[in-house]
Parts: structure tokens; C-alpha cells; sequence
């Protein structure tokens, strides 16, 4: 089971890494067409945008994990450790019911998307949208994850004061 886990780490690692490439690259010829030959390319200011959207979508929800991501918690940092794991409770079961119940209207409007393209290459916006929904699913099935975590024996591990 964890190796199986493993590897889909591994393959969301990739996919990230592939989305930063491609924006980079794309970020990169266009500085390259724009001030070395005085002739901008259109097309790479939208797949930078496609690719940056892609990237933080697709690394927020499914390479980042809980610790790393950007959170205000001074309070939480000054609260007994049984105070700080009713917080993580309460954020947990908020977080997961928010991402449920806008998930189908995300989904409603990812796809009334499909009848609208990008102005240069002509991608479906759906399409490019979609890691969102990915995201919202991913977070949500994080959250659940860390909400079993915090209510098990070993929810000390889980708020990191268990080392």
C-alpha cells in the first residue's frame, strides 16, 4: 500500500515538475523573442498563464503537505497542545465541508467553460480550468485524512508534537 502511494507521489511530483518546466520555458522564450529579436511571441504569455495556473493548482493540492502550506496560527501557537488539536479539529471539518459543497458548482462551471477557448491557441477553457477541480478534490481528501488522523490515538504525531 505505501509503495503504491509512493509512486503516485512521485507521479504528482512529476506532473508538477512538468508544468513549472513548461511555464518556465515558456517564460523564457518569450523574454528571449522579446528583447534579443524584438519580436514577441503571443503564444507563450498564455501558456505561462496555463502553466503557472497548473502548476500552483496541481502543487497546493496534491505536493504541498499540511505543514508547508502558508497558514496564520499565532494563536494556535500559544494554546495548550489539546486546545491546538480542537482548532485543528474545527479547521479540518470546515475546510473539508467548504471544498465539498463548492465542488459541483465548480464542476457546473468548469464545464460551462467548454464553449469558450483562449484568445491564441484556442484551448477549451475547461481544460484549463480542470486542475481546480483537482485541487478542490485533493484538498478535501486531505483534510479527511487529517481530520482521521486527529481524532486517532496518535493525534499528537499529527500536530507535529509527538517527536
Amino acid at each position: 500500500m505505501f509503495r503504491i502511494l509512493g509512486i503516485l507521489k512521485k507521479g504528482a511530483e512529476l506532473i508538477g515538475v512538468f508544468w513549472f518546466l513548461v511555464m518556465f520555458g515558456a517564460f523564457l522564450m518569450q523574454v528571449f523573442t522579446r528583447y534579443v529579436l524584438n519580436n514577441p511571441l503571443g503564444w507563450t504569455e498564455e501558456v505561462c498563464l496555463i502553466g503557472y495556473l497548473w502548476f500552483v493548482f496541481w502543487g497546493s493540492g496534491l505536493m504541498v503537505r499540511e505543514p508547508e502550506h502558508v497558514r496564520f496560527d499565532m494563536v494556535c501557537q500559544v494554546v495548550p497542545i489539546r486546545v491546538r488539536r480542537v482548532f485543528a479539529i474545527i479547521v479540518a471539518v470546515a475546510m473539508t465541508a467548504l471544498y465539498l459543497a463548492g465542488l459541483f458548482p465548480n464542476v457546473d462551471y468548469v464545464n460551462f467553460m467548454s464553449s469558450d477557448r483562449t484568445w491564441i491557441l484556442g484551448i477549451r477553457f475547461d481544460y484549463v480550468f480542470a486542475v481546480f477541480i483537482v485541487f478542490m478534490v485533493a484538498y478535501a481528501v486531505r483534510n479527511i485524512i487529517r481530520l482521521v488522523a486527529l481524532l486517532g490515538a496518535k493525534w499528537l504525531d499529527e500536530l507535529g508534537g509527538g517527536q
